[in-house]
């Protein structure tokens, strides 16, 4: 194999693995972060402190169980067992989403509130219990992406490292595609953060109602802290091995001693035996 071949072979190689690098960070933080009860509770917890979070939860509550018990949701939410009531609402409902996802069925996703409306000091009898959290005309297109992040949140990014070790085995010049392949994880990085930007801007800009906004925001932030702080070590880590490459290359090969200028005159012949 030629050293032009080499080259082809490991930039295709190279390129492949960097363009996988965002992608597999995705469906590894889907796949292992918000699939994951505890984690995911753990994530919202600190949400429960939030004002806006707390006035939406409020007038959720409030539409589903109607208007008498609007004054005493209000005041339930400024109280500290509301952050052991989020935080069992938080589970229930995201147990409630991956039971219906995994076992299939085409019916609507629904949560008894009836546990956390008990912890309300003074108790009320509420009309219904039962609050619909997922439509079942959902379902299926959540399922089927769901299957999808199982399978890509492994393999993803196992090819992806893959593919980058093949790619500077094969080059003819290591520390070249070393470099390549740090550079190229840092651009991945840069464009994983700004596409939580972008996912954000948009997600906000297509709420029907703009008064949820700083609440869903605020959700949003928290659920994809993870991404952005993967997004940024990417970047430094990449960067910080391109510089590590260059800084050898350039400093770390030993200079040639430099020889005289002038030609070396022949050292001076001994005379022989016979001669002398």
């Amino acid at each position: 194999m030629t050293s032009r071949v080499r080259g082809a072979l490991s930039a295709a190689l190279i390129a492949l693995a960097c363009l996988l690098v965002p992608f597999g960070a995705v469906a590894a933080w889907a796949a292992y972060g918000l699939a994951d009860t505890d984690r995911y509770v753990t994530t919202m917890a600190p949400l429960a402190a939030d004002p806006a979070v707390r006035d939406s939860v409020a007038d959720a509550v409030e539409g589903e169980v109607g208007e008498p018990v609007r004054p005493l949701v209000r005041s339930f939410t400024r109280t500290p067992a509301f952050g052991t009531a989020w935080d069992e609402g938080n589970r229930a409902v995201h147990q409630a989403v991956l039971r219906a996802v995994r076992d299939g069925g085409h019916h609507e996703v629904t949560v008894d509130i009836a546990p956390i409306a008990a912890r309300v000091e003074h108790r009320v009898a509420l009309p219904r219990t039962e609050i619909a959290v997922l439509p079942a005309s959902q379902l299926d297109r959540l399922r089927k992406g769901y299957d999808v992040l199982e399978v890509a949140g492994f393999w993803l990014p196992v090819s992806a490292a893959v593919l980058a070790a093949a790619g500077i085995a094969v080059a003819a010049c290591r520390r070249r595609a070393l470099t390549a392949t740090a550079l190229g994880t840092a651009l991945g990085g840069a464009l994983l953060s700004l596409a939580v930007a972008v996912g954000r801007r948009l997600t906000l800009t297509d709420l029907p109602d703009p008064v949820h906004r700083p609440a869903v925001g605020a959700v949003y932030d928290a659920l994809t802290a993870t991404l952005r702080t993967v997004s940024w070590l990417l970047v430094a880590v990449g960067l910080a091995v391109a510089l590590t490459c260059w800084l050898t290359g350039r400093y770390g090969r030993p200079r040639a001693r430099r020889g005289p200028a002038g030609p070396v005159p022949d050292p001076a012949q001994q005379p022989t035996r016979a001669q002398a």
